[in-house]
């Protein structure tokens, strides 16, 4: 049986990132600056993931997003967004929508910030930030599992309190295979995680998904799984 492929992961709200090169390794990098993501983002060999996958990511979002609001997503907030990759193809199927990005890195906001809508801040600090009282979808890829637990709790309230869909939260946890240089890396047990978003309250869906528990009663039993 072939060895496990360790998972691809990056941080931009905390100034992290990591990446799975060939044979399960990761390396790591501290600026956000356009070699960063001339490296991470474009590069053929380095690169994170190509637009096919963030494609793909993008449309299972918004159809989790949409089945469980009943109707298209109308905003969306990405949070530690870099360079607002996720925008292009939400954008190409939702052509209406509203994108808000969120990142800590002013090369990202000097370069795309006016034309991607992008703010400068992060996760933790969110609620500092101008946005909406509410959006359909918020995405926060990657992001979790290299925050401390002050910062992640208060970002996971902050996520709650602007959630008026679904926010997709993927996160690396203990039992999740990663190799290589993952020294920022926080490899906390999925149980603690299920227990930051029950106590934020938010419910899972299912695919890293989730919704706000007070929202959940519309959402059939087997459509909600136990928090």
């Amino acid at each position: 049986m072939a060895a496990p492929r360790a998972s691809s992961c990056s941080i931009r709200a905390t100034g992290f990132h990591c990446h799975t090169l060939p044979g399960g390794t990761l390396a790591a990098r501290h600026r956000f600056d356009r070699a960063y993501y001339e490296r991470w983002y474009r590069h053929p060999r380095h690169r994170v993931a190509t637009a096919a996958e963030t494609d793909r990511r993008a449309a299972m979002a918004l159809g989790v997003a949409e089945w469980v609001l009943g109707r298209a997503v109308r905003h969306v907030l990405d949070v530690g967004c870099g360079e607002g990759r996720w925008r292009a193809p939400l954008v190409a199927r939702r052509p209406g929508v509203s994108y808000h990005g969120v990142d800590s890195s002013p090369y990202v906001v000097a370069r795309y910030g006016r034309r991607r809508d992008i703010r400068l801040g992060s996760l933790g600090a969110l609620d500092a930030i101008p946005l909406r009282e509410s959006y359909d979808l918020i995405v926060c890829v990657d992001v979790l599992h290299y925050l401390g637990v002050r910062e992640l709790r208060a970002g996971l309230g902050h996520i709650a309190a602007r959630l008026g869909g679904v926010a997709y939260l993927p996160v690396v946890t203990a039992s999740d295979d990663v190799e290589g240089d993952v020294r920022r890396l926080v490899r906390r047990p999925a149980a603690w995680h299920r227990r930051a978003f029950r106590d934020a309250g938010l419910l899972p869906v299912g695919l890293e998904c989730y919704v706000r528990r007070d929202a959940a009663g519309a959402l059939t039993s087997l459509e909600r799984r136990p928090a």
